[in-house]
């Protein structure tokens, strides 16, 4: 029997390719982000691979959107078995006494407010089935200084938390919870913050690039390939003893 996993923001990014690599797992994936379309193309993407996949446009800030999520999921397979939850904005880029009290909440309202909403729609499935795996995509930013980034750095260290106490609140059922810690990750959002600091920096992107890239020993950016794959490591048999950990998959750049 396939397992059924729930992506949020499915829709594009590094949420996208988690999507595809479950569903190359063999997995039902649901797909849930706000933009139809763009889940139109992932599970477009997903099929042409000889994957399966629904689309359920989704609000994660908002309850009863999370909750029509979790209805759609089981009233269509009857569990859930995985949640990744991938949604997230990057936030306002400003010190933190130029930033509006709006542009903060908006950020914890996708980053962590979002979480706890999906987490607490499908957590009473996965009691009931004393299984279950629940991964949160975090950041670096959430371990090592951010500047101008104070609520995406805050939001993303409050994921840790959350991740930690709910791993200890659900193991007793049999349910697991992870988080991730991506590094620079390659595609448009990084791009975005390059070229927003050569900008204020009067540099080359190139020299942001080179700079970045300079804090990993490996001396890359991470692929979305390496957080999808943690992703369905996480969610495997193979770390059925794996709960309460946040993963570093960022090429070195943070190691605690």
């Amino acid at each position: 029997m396939s397992r059924v996993t729930v992506v949020t923001g499915a829709g594009g990014g590094i949420g996208r390719v988690i999507a595809r690599a479950f569903a190359a797992q063999g997995d039902d994936v649901v797909l849930a982000a706000r933009r139809a379309e763009l889940l139109e193309e992932t599970k477009a993407l997903i099929e042409s691979d000889g994957g399966r996949a629904v689309v359920v446009p989704t609000d994660v800030t908002e309850r009863a959107s999370v909750e029509d999520l979790a209805k759609a999921a089981l009233d269509r397979y009857g569990r859930v078995d995985v949640v990744v939850n991938n949604s997230g904005v990057t936030g306002p880029s400003a010190p933190l006494w130029e930033i509006e009290p709006s542009e903060w909440d908006e950020t914890f309202a996708v980053n962590v407010h979002g979480v706890f909403l999906v987490c607490r729609a499908v957590i009473p499935a996965m009691i009931e089935a004393r299984s279950g795996s629940i991964i949160n995509i975090g950041s670096i930013s959430g371990k090592r200084p951010a500047p101008g980034r104070s609520p995406y750095a805050a939001a993303k260290a409050a994921l840790i938390g959350l991740t930690r106490t709910l791993a200890h609140e659900v193991g007793p059922y049999g349910i697991r919870v992870n988080s991730i810690s991506p590094g620079f990750t390659e595609g448009p959002r990084i791009e975005w913050g390059i070229a927003r600091q050569a900008e204020a920096r009067g540099v080359s992107e190139s020299e942001i690039r080179a700079e970045m890239t300079g804090l990993s020993p490996l001396g890359r950016f991470t692929r979305p390939d390496d957080i999808a794959a943690a992703a369905v490591y996480l969610a495997s048999p193979e770390a059925s003893a794996v709960t309460g950990v946040d993963l570093n998959v960022n090429a070195g750049v943070v190691m605690y």
